[in-house]
């Protein structure tokens, strides 16, 4: 009697192993569709107040340590640094991060505005084509 169930718990893991492959397949798939999805004439996002800092501080230490090839050391030093500093020390970073944010946000809806005014252009009709249609149909 034990070789029967051993069969058939073999069966059913094989039926297992594929359908947890197909969801993988339909996760995959998922996700290049909303990727996909992305406007390629948006503007990019404002960087943070921290990136803001790392693009001074990469200038500074370029100019201390030329030798230096490593992006990886720059990036530690800066993450280092970036925490030892104050709030105080922070504030002209964080408002440079504002001021590109607002601006981004000014950039953006320009960009909206300019998108749904092609999406409606682009969508209606003419009166020419719409009777167009109607004649088409009328003859099929």
């Amino acid at each position: 009697m034990r070789g029967p169930k051993s069969n058939v718990n073999v069966a059913h893991k094989k039926l297992n192993t594929d359908t947890t492959k197909k969801t993988k397949v339909d996760k995959t798939t998922a996700k290049k569709n909303k990727a996909s999805c992305k406007d390629p004439g948006a503007p990019k996002r404002p960087p943070t107040a921290f990136f803001v800092f790392m693009d001074e501080f990469r200038k500074d230490y370029k100019e201390n340590f030329p030798d230096n090839k490593s992006v990886s050391v720059v990036a530690k030093q800066g993450g280092a640094k970036w925490k030892s500093m104050s709030d105080a020390e922070k504030a002209p970073y964080v408002a440079m991060a504002a001021t590109k944010k607002a601006e981004y946000g000014n950039v953006m809806k320009q960009h909206n505005d300019l998108n749904e005014k092609e999406k409606s252009t682009s969508n209606s009709k003419t009166s020419l084509e719409t009777t167009d249609d109607l004649d088409q149909e009328a003859t099929s």
